[in-house]
């Protein structure tokens, strides 16, 4: 009973119920403008029309004595001299262990699943990322169940790792699988500018039942408002970190950030920022930071943030691909010449980096990785050669080995969607690989130098 009452408090100490006013003086596209309306940019307002039921929208600026808002809903019926007024909860989503297998939307709701859980807790949805002391360092590994990832770019518990894709790679499919065979305590999957239809798809098919028993997803589909989608990727961070602070390895999967970053470039255009870099305002490359830097490790434990890139014409250069691939901890490059040969998943090993791989992998695995890379390297040299028919066994052993090793690399690196890899069972088998790859070295040298 008293444990009841000192959680109670904490809920009625958390909500804030300062409420401030104004009137709509001018409606232009997306954007709304209200006067007299003391509201910070970020808040989450009501607008009261006339003759339709009132509408929420977002603070995305200020001017003067002018708020700059933006409609989570189609701004039609919006009129001047329609009041608006600041809504207490907008600032906080509800949270609590129970929600698991929930599906919410943009602002925290429950759609799906379970459509009530108890909430414990109303955290902040635009909360800091912990400060750069107070993080524990990585030093255990994440297995993802994927065993071209789990071996060649092993992830830590509470590294960031951005998945780098065009369309059509397979990259939907592949966070599916991630999300079902994961090694961690809570998946958090953010689908922001999805397709409706494949919302529905990817918790059916590539999620299934047994992973949403420990997944919370998190949606904002395209159709939705620029601001409603950018804040789905900021609610489900605030999930993931509440289970962090739990003592939880969470994982959070968030797909896509080029979508995050195109309805953030619709909202600062809206407020009459310049556009920069391939039409991008400066306010979208400084919400990537904001955003992934919350992820990581602490003292009571982890997020693991896997962040999906849509690689503009398969240019990894292209802004926002540079941008986040300078913020993350390693990149995973989905390779769209495999996914023609039917390789999946079409995980392009040598374009791929995991940088805490050194931190958490011991040196027998570090070395049997880097033998398959190294064959994987070599063929790529020589495969040209292969395919025209002018290859000449024996003039280098090094393109020998890669010639007779590059089927079982092969044969290791794919993956049916329903095959769970088990990190040991992954571990054993790239030693006993890596050993084939000496093995075979050695009888060809032998050969050449009897």
């Amino acid at each position: 009973m008293a444990q009841l009452f000192v959680d109670q408090r904490r809920l009625a100490e958390e909500v804030s119920w300062l409420t401030v006013a104004g009137r709509v003086v001018d409606v232009t596209g997306l954007a709304v403008v209200a006067e007299g309306l003391a509201a910070p940019v970020g808040a989450v307002c009501r607008i009261d029309r006339a003759h339709a039921a009132p509408v929420e929208a977002q603070v995305v600026g200020v001017r003067g004595d002018r708020a700059i808002l933006m409609t989570l809903q189609e701004p039609l019926g919006i009129s001047a001299g329609d009041g608006v007024r600041t809504c207490a909860d907008g600032q906080r989503v509800a949270v609590g262990r129970q929600m698991l297998g929930t599906v919410l939307d943009g602002m925290g709701r429950p759609i799906g699943g379970r459509t009530r859980f108890a909430a414990e807790r109303h955290v902040p949805v635009l909360n800091a990322a912990p400060q750069a002391l107070s993080r524990a360092p990585i030093d255990g590994v994440l297995a993802t169940g994927i065993r071209s990832i789990d071996t060649l770019l092993t992830l830590g518990g509470g590294q960031r790792v951005g998945i780098f894709a065009g369309t059509g790679v397979g990259k939907s499919v592949l966070l599916g699988m991630i999300a079902r065979y994961t090694s961690a305590d809570v998946t958090v999957v953010a689908l922001v500018g999805e397709r409706g239809r494949e919302v529905g798809d990817f918790l059916r098919k590539d999620i299934g039942e047994e992973g949403m028993k420990r997944c919370v997803l998190v949606v904002s589909t395209s159709d939705e408002s620029p601001v409603l989608r950018v804040r789905a990727a900021f609610v489900a961070t605030a999930v993931a970190e509440y289970f962090r602070d739990l003592g939880a390895d969470v994982l959070l999967l968030m797909d896509s950030t080029t979508r995050v970053a195109m309805a953030q470039r619709q909202i600062g255009l809206s407020a009459g920022e310049p556009p920069t870099t391939k039409g991008y305002p400066p306010s979208v490359f400084g919400l990537l930071p904001r955003l992934m830097e919350r992820s990581g490790r602490t003292r009571a434990g982890s997020i693991t943030g896997m962040y999906s890139v849509l690689v503009e014409g398969d240019d990894l250069n292209e802004p926002i691909s540079d941008a986040v691939r300078g913020i993350l901890d390693g990149h995973i490059v989905l390779s769209r010449e495999l996914a023609h040969r039917g390789h999946y998943p079409a995980v392009s090993v040598l374009e791929s980096v995991s940088r805490i791989m050194a931190d958490v992998a011991d040196e027998e695995h570090r070395r049997a990785a880097a033998d398959v890379r190294q064959v994987l390297a070599v063929w790529k040299d020589v495969e040209d050669l292969v395919n025209v028919g002018a290859y000449v066994a024996g003039a280098s052993v090094e393109f020998d080995v890669a010639v007779k090793m590059k089927p079982a690399v092969d044969e290791f690196l794919r993956q049916a969607i329903e095959d769970h890899a088990a990190w040991a069972s992954s571990r054993e088998k790239l030693l006993e690989l890596a050993q084939s790859i000496r093995a075979t070295r050695e009888q060809l040298v032998s050969a050449r130098n009897p």
